[in-house]
């Protein structure tokens, strides 16, 4: 009898032993699991961050550079064309005291930035087309309904009927600009896009109230 016992009572604590490893193995997996997600997740939001303040940085930019536009060496209108996503100014983007023609416009999820300077020649003349083109900023993901430019006239805010102005704009009615983005380096998962809005006034563009 009492050898009995002791072969019960090894057996069952035995099977304990198993069971509280499978309960440690589990609880091991679960908490990986959970440090993973929870890594994953901390990542993203860095990688978010990141995104928007380059983002955030780009828009500085092309602020200071609508704020900046101006008749171009070849004496046209400050502005060429303005539309939902693509933009065209004179403005003497790196301070050389040239004026370049800036064409900055939405792709592919992308900002681009088209730079042309005139011709050396006299009278100055402009090339068709961008020379240089360069990546300023990623991951946008505006909608067909977000436009990323709105124009305004210099009857904004008062004249709500009129404003923003329609477009393809009227390049003389515009005196005030919208960029609006939203920014999200994987639209299929969660948090949602961050939004960018920023208004520029462009400057010189008030001496033309003047003449006229």
């Amino acid at each position: 009898m009492i050898k009995k016992n002791y072969i019960s009572r090894k057996a069952f604590t035995l099977v304990e032993t198993l069971v509280a490893i499978a309960l440690f193995i589990l609880g091991i997996t679960a908490t990986s699991i959970l440090f993973a997600k929870s890594w994953q997740s901390n990542a993203y939001s860095l990688e978010m961050g990141k995104t928007s303040f380059i983002v955030s940085r780009s828009v500085s930019n092309i602020v200071d550079y609508l704020r900046r536009v101006r008749q171009s060496d070849s004496g046209s209108f400050p502005i060429v064309s303005a539309d939902k996503n693509d933009l065209v100014v004179f403005s003497d983007y790196n301070k050389d005291e040239i004026t370049e023609r800036i064409h900055i416009y939405l792709s592919n999820n992308k900002i681009f930035m088209g730079i042309t300077a005139p011709a050396s020649t006299l009278p100055h003349t402009y090339p068709s087309g961008d020379t240089q083109t360069v990546q300023i900023a990623d991951h946008i993901v505006n909608t067909s309904s977000d436009s990323m430019f709105y124009y305004y006239n210099k009857s904004y805010p008062g004249d709500t009927a009129g404003n923003p102005v329609p477009v393809p704009a009227d390049v003389s009615q515009i005196r005030l600009v919208k960029i609006f983005l939203r920014i999200n380096i994987n639209p299929n998962r969660a948090p949602d896009n961050i939004q960018q809005e920023s208004f520029v006034e462009l400057r010189n563009l008030n001496d033309y109230d003047r003449i006229h």
